[in-house]
């Protein structure tokens, strides 16, 4: 009897330990941002005018959850720029009295990442979330709350979206991405210069 109690207490245990080297050998990471190669360090982050400050918050506030060494453009090896924020709000169900049932929220927001000496590692690239909630008028304010909410979550989501355009970003791929600009620049060079 006294070999079973043993045997039933290391069990569970082994059982757990178990189950997080599996999922720690499958690349499995609790929910929040992946992460960033210490290769894109020190990283700046610009945000135009036109992003929203939640949005850039969001995307600083993850890149340091991240660990990642966040600096002023002049110091940073790498500079990340968004802009060119736009949002958008549709009917997108209306009632059998014309009134608007459904609303779906859009925003969208560019991306750029460029390394100090001005090599484009992520191109201009637009980057997108969306969010539907149902409207009642007899609950306005409720509406608007539920909405500003949801603007909160899209702005997480975009955050979200940036950060997972960082993280397969390694050395070897930026690497690759140096390598492949440089010739494409000789070859323009060459090119325009008519050597065959």
């Amino acid at each position: 009897m006294p070999q079973r109690t043993a045997l039933s207490n290391w069990l569970p245990a082994a059982t757990a330990g178990l189950a997080v080297v599996l999922l720690a050998g499958c690349g499995f990471q609790l929910r929040g941002a992946p992460p960033v190669s210490t290769a894109l360090q020190p990283l700046a982050v610009t945000c135009a005018d036109d992003v929203p400050e939640l949005l850039c918050q969001s995307v600083r506030s993850q890149l340091e959850l991240g660990d990642v060494d966040l600096q002023e453009t002049g110091n940073a090896r790498y500079v990340m720029k968004l802009g060119d924020f736009q949002q958008d709000r549709r009917a997108s169900a209306i009632t059998v009295q014309a009134a608007a049932a459904e609303y779906t929220l859009r925003h969208s927001v560019s991306l750029e990442l460029i390394s100090a000496d001005q090599i484009p590692i992520i191109a201009d690239t637009r980057l997108t979330s969306t969010e539907s909630y149902r409207y009642d008028e007899t609950n306005v304010l409720a509406k608007q709350r539920e909405e500003e909410e949801l603007r909160a979550q899209l702005s997480d989501r975009l955050a979200q979206q940036i950060i997972f355009r960082l993280a397969p970003l390694t050395e070897t791929r930026i690497e690759t991405i140096r390598d492949d600009y440089q010739a494409e620049v000789d070859q323009q060079s060459t090119e325009g210069d008519g050597t065959p």
